[in-house]
């Protein structure tokens, strides 16, 4: 299709290169970078959409703007332009900052690194502020980072849990401090994987950028550190050998709760650094709307940037974690065993990795075989609550129910699109979710062989990765069956 040669408009225009767009990308990434954009006008065809926020401009433009292009060109037609409006949240003046815009046009053909568009709108570099105090003994390039190197970006293990937060730590690390996810605060439970991306930055920093200071540190240590300062009289040197990190990186920044001390030390490094132009990433167990006991001057920076959440990882990234584990440590676990332990340690990374190493532990003291029985006990130890289990009886009925279809439905003969369907769904879902066998859970549902559950199991799998609405229906339906 050349373009829509008819009198659309601008909300019609938008609306087609949605449907475009929302086909192509997964339903997170749709509703969280999409969802909010409001189409403004469409004039010779140039399309105006308003974002919210500086970092909305700048992530579609790294990430989507082919395809937004592409969307463009089908929709309008050759020749088609794109303005963003962009609403700024924050201002580094107390009076508001205008809306502005930035052109392009949709080819594709354009070059994300050129920075004469935030001149021509009136982004100024920030003025280099010199430290006006000089550590003893302490040269800037000799500061360990206090990084492992085992968490990179290789090793972290990307799903739609976690897809958002990964694509702004990635975009951080190629540009620090000139992106507008200044500060990164990463949130999200215990053992999901902050830690793991914040020291991912700052390995993949000092790869790019050796002659920047990286340092990661826990806020506990921070605090520590204050505290043992204003003991010694030290204070200011303290702020100012902060104030000398080019990347800092802060863990578990709510435990500054309730240190108004040390809070207001942290803020004056944060404005200190951020108006130098210099990265700061943040990770909490919560959401900066959600922090308790923080001054209302340090919640309001923390939003200045991208909050990013991580969630528990769903059913397929909690396999493929552990099959990363399995590879990378060299020792051989059954497809099985990594599907019972998937489906039994369900809300932390940690705990999935955890369960690898006691099993790995356990078989090379008893110089035993890694069995299915040896992996029962392991995951019996570390599932906190008892885990109710899951029957492939249970799965009829629940699939049943989202489908709205009688209880015996799955047994009978007919063809009918829909029938079709719950029934491969149920039989995917016994499969990843029990440890019955294919032969087992075919006879239990519609009386089918080994081969006919193993080709359902397969045609979920494929209408899943291609089909963004199904993948939302499974989801929902596991929800259900965990329930």
């Amino acid at each position: 299709m050349e373009g829509i040669e008819t009198k659309l408009d601008h909300k019609q225009v938008w609306s087609e290169c949605l449907n475009y767009i929302q086909a192509s990308i997964p339903g997170n990434d749709f509703r969280t970078w999409f969802e909010p954009i409001v189409p403004l006008k469409l004039e010779n065809k140039v399309l105006t959409i308003q974002v919210p926020t500086y970092y909305f401009y700048e992530f579609i433009e790294e990430q989507y703007i082919k395809l937004v292009s592409t969307a463009l060109r089908e929709v309008i037609g050759s020749g088609a332009k794109l303005e963003y409006s962009v609403v700024m949240e924050r201002s580094p003046s107390p009076s508001a900052s205008p809306a502005y815009t930035v052109n392009y046009p949709a080819s594709g053909k354009h070059d994300l690194r050129n920075r004469a568009v935030d001149k021509k709108y009136g982004h100024q570099e920030q003025p280099h502020i010199r430290n006006p105090f000089i550590i003893p003994g302490v040269k800037k390039l000799n500061i360990d980072p206090q990084l492992n190197p085992e968490y990179n970006f290789e090793n972290f293990v990307e799903g739609d849990c976690n897809r958002l937060a990964r694509s702004a730590s990635e975009a951080v690390a190629k540009n620090p401090g000139k992106t507008a996810f200044n500060p990164l605060f990463l949130y999200g439970n215990s053992g999901l994987g902050k830690t793991h991306l914040g020291q991912a930055i700052g390995i993949e920093v000092k790869r790019l950028y050796p002659e920047k200071t990286v340092l990661y540190v826990s806020a506990n240590k921070f605090t520590t550190q204050y505290t043992d300062s204003v003991a010694r009289n030290s204070a200011n040197d303290f702020m100012h050998f902060y104030q000398m990190i080019d990347v800092l990186i802060i863990d578990d920044i709510h435990e500054l709760a309730g240190k108004e001390g040390t809070q207001n030390t942290f803020f004056h490094i944060f404005n200190h650094l951020h108006q130098s132009g210099k990265q700061l990433v943040l990770t909490s167990d919560k959401a900066p709307v959600d922090l308790k006991g923080m001054k209302e001057r340090l919640l309001t920076r923390f939003k200045w940037g991208l909050p990013a959440d991580l969630q528990s990882p769903d059913y397929e990234t909690r396999v493929e974690i552990l099959k990363s584990k399995i590879y990378k440590d060299g020792i051989n676990v059954s497809d099985e065993i990594i599907h019972y332990i998937a489906s039994h340690i369900t809300d932390n990374v940690r705990e999935l990795e955890g369960a690898l190493i006691s099993l790995l532990a356990m078989s090379t003291l008893n110089k035993a075989e890694i069995t299915f029985d040896i992996a029962r006990s392991v995951v019996d130890r570390l599932v906190r609550k008892p885990h109710k289990e899951i029957t492939v009886d249970q799965i009829q009925k629940k699939v049943c129910d989202f489908y709205g279809l009688k209880p015996d439905a799955l047994q009978s003969k007919t063809r009918k699109r829909e029938i079709v369907q719950a029934r491969q769904v149920a039989m995917y879902f016994s499969k990843n979710l029990t440890n019955s066998s294919l032969s087992a859970i075919g006879a239990v549902i519609g009386h089918r062989d080994h081969a006919t559950v193993l080709h359902a199991c397969k045609t979920v799998k494929n209408l899943k990765e291609t089909n963004t609405e199904f993948k939302h229906q499974l989801k929902e339906i596991e929800g259900l069956i965990r329930q």
